[in-house]
């Protein structure tokens, strides 16, 4: 019982700081984006709540990269958006990752908690 309690209790990892060294996540099927889930970074855009220039060509990209980190039962644990000066934005990117990764992650047999990068790609003309 006491054993238990400690591992409930135990501290996770530290999001690492070099995030380009991190696995991608385990996805079974790649996540699609959609038109619908784009818009509402671009809705965030047009009401000025983030910072990012126009484009000459009016196509817009934006990368919000995710540290992920996944139990050894594969469930999400946290994620940690990278700043990307639009707070919105990136607490969208988090939601994504888990919404992404619910039932759809690679089983790990004998894997512990571990962090993994996930990059959203929100691609739309403006």
């Amino acid at each position: 019982m006491i054993a238990f309690l400690l591992l409930q209790t135990a501290e996770p990892p530290a999001v690492p700081t070099d995030w380009a060294a991190l696995a991608p996540i385990p996805y079974t099927s790649a996540p699609q984006m959609t038109p619908h889930l784009t818009a509402f970074v671009g809705s965030e855009i047009a009401a000025g709540r983030c910072t990012l220039p126009r484009p000459a060509d009016g196509h817009y990209v934006v990368k919000v990269d995710v540290a992920t980190l996944i139990d050894a039962s594969g469930v999400i644990r946290q994620t940690v958006p990278h700043a990307i000066a639009c707070p919105t934005v990136e607490q969208y990117a988090a939601g994504l990752v888990a919404g992404f990764a619910r039932g759809n992650l690679t089983v790990r047999p004998g894997a512990s908690d571990s962090w993994y990068r996930a990059t959203i790609t929100f691609d739309w003309h403006g």
